[in-house]
């Protein structure tokens, strides 16, 4: 299973689910690799050292020659890999204009290795340019995380009809395999609204799991490190753990 998640709005906790629930999926026992399709790199950040990163998103976009084996990078957690990014990457978009096949260039490189893995997560950034569109493009399944704000559901409508267009013709088969409700702060009544409110529209596609607002969650990736290795005994694990098994349940 290739799993995107994505959402154009930025500070939903899409990077901290993509880290989090790639350990998580990975410390049960599944063989997970999560590639980090972000400029910002805070996927990469929080297994590797910078200086340690030789090929990396941008080169797998653009160097077609390389084997996919070249970006590929083993983490401390058995049974974890990562394919970092750089800020480099950010120049993508110019690089791919014009190329008649620029929205499949990451499923034709996943086709070559998806078949090592149980679970291929992708980090993307918060736009629907051309790397989520790949994204989408190369995924079996979306996960959409939204924070319990206000603002909440702002721009889902966009994030949607984009995965519409994408089903219509270039992967028909893409399917929404969830809606995560994160940032969720059990002290406001705002934040059970907005959670009442998403359950509402999604329906069943919400998962059963919220993630709370957490300081340990917030502070693991300054340490480099997952919340599994940085506070085992949090909330913010047992949630991720939680969402890993509905994952797992649902593909």
């Amino acid at each position: 299973m290739i799993i995107v998640i994505a959402n154009q709005k930025g500070g939903v906790g899409k990077t901290t689910t993509a880290i989090n629930l790639s350990a998580a999926c990975a410390l049960q026992g599944k063989k997970v690799l999560l590639m980090d399709l972000d400029p910002q790199a805070n996927s990469s950040l929080s297994f590797l050292e910078p200086e340690n990163i030789n090929g990396s998103a941008l080169e797998l976009f653009t160097e077609l020659n390389q084997p996919f084996e070249n970006f590929l990078y083993p983490t401390k957690i058995k049974k974890l890999d990562v394919v970092p990014s750089k800020i480099s990457l950010a120049k993508l978009e110019p690089k791919l204009v014009g190329d008649f096949d620029a929205i499949f260039r990451l499923r034709d490189r996943i086709e070559k290795i998806k078949s090592q893995y149980d679970l291929i997560f992708l980090d993307t950034p918060p736009t629907l340019g051309i790397i989520t569109v790949n994204a989408l493009v190369a995924a079996t399944h979306v996960l959409i995380p939204i924070q319990s704000s206000y603002f909440a559901l702002e721009g889902t409508d966009d994030l949607l009809e984009t995965i519409e267009k994408v089903r219509s013709r270039p992967n028909p088969d893409l399917r929404i395999l969830g809606v995560l409700v994160t940032l969720f702060d059990k002290r406001t009544t705002l934040s059970k609204d907005v959670e009442a409110h998403i359950r509402k529209v999604f329906g069943g596609k919400a998962f059963k799991t919220i993630i709370t607002r957490s300081v340990r969650l917030e502070e693991s990736p300054a340490h480099r490190e997952t919340i599994f290795t940085y506070a085992p005994n949090s909330s913010g694990a047992l949630e991720y753990k939680q969402l890993s098994k509905e994952v797992l349940k649902r593909v």
